[in-house]
């Protein structure tokens, strides 16, 4: 029972969700969010191994693909966005689970398991920062500030304004090609220009960029500092793994200093030949890494 097939879901939050399923319903649950600018189709390696054992749930998150597309920036701050997986949650009626985030899915993912850890029993994470980490980073690391200035061009970029079929496919380039430097398959490109097509797509992604709240400096730019990145912070409560590939372009290895620190029950994977999109770049490790650590931590 490990093939993948998508369902439309309406959740108490007023949006409607694509959700890839995989595996059988009385197998643990486990929830996989993926990033900008891609949807369920970032764990298209990991989905099958994973339904072996599990009952897997891959929603394209709002904005994405096939999902709603609300209007307005604030539709997409990110406790909305946390709401929607504890609303899919609740719309499979499933009740404990296991999180999985990359990018900005590895973002809200943070948030959710420290927001309610009773429903979520073990946090994975793969390349996507702690959000003291990455703030604290912002500020005080020069090549993190100089690798995150595309957050404050996706916040002020007029690109989504009227995309046509030339500006999207530069788009591509730019950020695979040239910032990443991530070479895409050509089948998977196609994929992306045609969900990037969707009326109002490209909005709604960049939408996350412009309700976050991250404070993003320009390299000559002395703002105040956030207080919140020196005191404490609290714990992560979950037993939780780390997946980072080491040649990520934009998400340094720097954000891994001092995870230690924040989670009592920390496991961390480097994988060296790596960059951001690891889950398919390097598809067999992160399956691999996932998989292992599954079985040595139990959800209890």
């Amino acid at each position: 029972m490990t093939g993948i097939r998508q369902t439309s879901l309406p959740l108490a939050t007023g949006v409607t969700l694509n959700v890839a399923l995989a595996g059988d319903p009385a197998n643990p649950p486990i929830i996989l969010l993926h990033g900008f600018p891609e949807s369920h189709r970032t764990w298209r390696h990991q989905i099958p191994a994973l339904a072996e054992r599990y009952f897997v749930i891959a929603p394209d998150q709002r904005g994405y693909a096939n999902s709603s597309k609300p209007d307005g920036v604030e539709a997409y701050a990110a406790d909305r966005i946390a709401a929607d997986v504890f609303a899919l949650a609740d719309a499979l009626v499933v009740d404990r689970f296991t999180l999985v985030g990359h990018d900005w899915g590895g973002a809200i993912a943070w948030m959710a398991a420290l927001r309610e850890p009773k429903r979520v029993a073990r946090l994975a994470i793969v390349n996507a920062p702690h959000p003291q980490v990455f703030q604290r980073k912002l500020f005080d690391d020069p090549g993190q500030r100089r690798a995150s200035q595309y957050i404050r061009f996706f916040r002020e970029t007029e690109l989504d304004r009227a995309p046509d079929k030339t500006g999207l496919e530069q788009f591509l380039l730019s950020l695979f090609g040239e910032h990443l430097q991530v070479t895409v398959p050509r089948e998977e490109q196609a994929i992306y220009l045609e969900q990037w097509s969707q009326p109002g797509a490209l909005t709604a992604m960049l939408n996350w960029y412009r309700a976050t709240q991250i404070v993003v400096p320009a390299m000559d730019e002395d703002p105040p500092r956030p207080s919140w990145i020196d005191g404490p912070f609290p714990l992560q409560p979950q037993p939780t793994l780390v997946i980072w590939g080491m040649r990520d372009r934009g998400l340094l290895p720097c954000l891994l200093d001092g995870l230690e620190t924040l989670i009592p029950d920390y496991r961390i994977v480097q994988i060296r030949d790596a960059g951001h999109f690891a889950p398919w770049e390097k598809p067999e490790e992160v399956t691999s890494a996932l998989l292992e650590w599954l079985a040595a931590r139990p959800a209890q």
